[in-house]
């Protein structure tokens, strides 16, 4: 593509989940494309909306960038008694739990209006989990869009992981069944698509494995890093703050703050009797609020993360499942923080250990240094320079919005 003048292109961007306002990692990556997209491009979007989302708000914030916007009430989408009959109801069916989850009879017929009033150039599939949709269509003598998977992480290896490490045997158990079916579903879906687009090499690795003939591209995680940027040198870290943060309802993230409180925190808080740790995020499971003490707090969600990170002597990212990329490492790393990761909590993210980031995996390593970052600011402030450095020239969403045009007309002329 033309980088001065990119041909303008009409895509209709399709969801089971509303990208704005953004307030955790997929929405965070939604946005942070379609916002940029919207730059040199007409986009439309249909996406379904769960119980938990304002609509109006959605609405207004997702206007700001397209020209039209659809959003379905999911009778599925809700949480306690109904999630837990879905998940009962999917044990005995030959599809995932994610698939009953999103599957709205309006959302077909919503989509056949669009497609057959309007032309688009490129279909945007945000996760696999409607791929059994038909996106086949067009204005009568019109060329069928192009379709095209975001796929965010592999989500069946996701769940075979959780399959083998979930808290109890019944969890175990049940991702054991589920996960089988969401591989022969989300295959099917990257099979059905003229490309997929991913987060980390490492995922389109594992997706090529699998599908060898699909297109494909990495696009990654990246930050506003207009947005979020180290304060004013006059306002430093506190010194004595460890942050966690992200979505507190998923798995790897429950599973991550627990394995560091259980297994690291001891080894920081007797090392440094004034530290403190803050998790940061929405939806915390009671597992993770009987963790909150005198020198452990949940925040909750909080509306502006910035000066919770600004304040933090060092960022956390303690994972041992999951796939993609993570947000919170780019967003931390605009911020200029320094950052402890485990390998798979930093898979993805092209940074040197020791300069951007520092990488470690046993628990007794993850906590030695925390430790020497609370004990040497200059070597946090070191490594915080570095990595947001890094994410200026590599990981804004400008650059990766740039990278998915790029891959757009790579598949538009191969189709033409």
């Amino acid at each position: 593509m033309n980088s001065s003048s990119p041909r303008r292109l009409s895509i209709l961007y399709v969801s089971h989940l509303p990208a704005s306002p953004p307030r955790f990692g997929a929405q965070a990556r939604i946005h942070g494309l379609m916002n940029e997209l919207a730059q040199h491009h007409d986009l439309t979007a249909l996406t379904l909306i769960d119980e938990e989302f304002d609509a109006e708000e959605c609405r207004r914030h997702m206007q700001a960038y397209c020209r039209e916007v659809t959003l379905l009430p999911n009778s599925n989408g809700k949480d306690g008694v109904t999630k837990r009959l879905l998940q009962l109801r999917s044990l005995t069916s030959t599809q995932s739990f994610e698939r009953l989850r999103t599957t709205a009879p309006k959302l077909q017929g919503a989509l056949n209006e669009i497609l057959r009033a309007k032309r688009f150039d490129i279909i945007n599939l945000e996760f696999p989990y409607l791929g059994h949709l038909d996106f086949r269509q067009a204005p009568p003598g019109e060329k069928t869009p192009a379709l095209v998977v975001d796929s965010h992480e592999i989500a069946y290896d996701l769940a075979r992981q959780f399959a083998e490490t979930g808290a109890t045997s019944f969890r175990r158990a049940y991702a054991g069944i589920n996960w089988r079916k969401l591989r022969r579903e989300e295959l099917k879906s990257y099979r059905d698509a003229d490309g997929v687009y991913l987060c980390s090499v490492a995922d389109e690795q594992r997706l090529l494995d699998q599908v060898p003939g699909v297109r494909t591209a990495v696009i990654p995680n990246a930050a506003d890093v207009t947005y979020f940027q180290p304060p004013p040198s006059d306002r430093p870290a506190d010194g004595r703050t460890v942050v966690y943060f992200g979505l507190l309802s998923t798995a790897p993230n429950v599973d991550g703050v627990i394995h560091f409180v259980e297994n690291i925190w001891p080894r920081i808080a007797a090392a440094h009797p004034d530290a403190h740790f803050k998790i940061i995020g929405g939806k915390p499971p009671p597992a993770l609020q009987a963790l909150a003490g005198a020198r452990i707090t949940l925040t909750g969600f909080v509306e502006d993360l910035r000066p919770h990170l600004a304040g933090a002597a060092a960022i956390v990212v303690p994972l041992r499942l999951g796939g993609g990329t993570r947000l919170k490492i780019v967003e931390a790393m605009a911020m200029g923080k320094a950052i402890v990761s485990t390998s798979l909590g930093a898979e993805g993210i092209d940074a040197e250990p020791g300069r951007d980031i520092i990488i470690e995996d046993q628990p007794s390593a993850f906590a030695d240094a925390v430790n020497r970052l609370l004990a040497e600011p200059g070597l946090a402030q070191r490594i915080g320079v570095a990595a947001r450095t890094l994410a200026v020239e590599r990981y804004s969403w400008a650059g990766a919005a740039k990278t998915l045009e790029n891959f757009y007309e790579r598949i538009l002329g191969d189709m033409s």
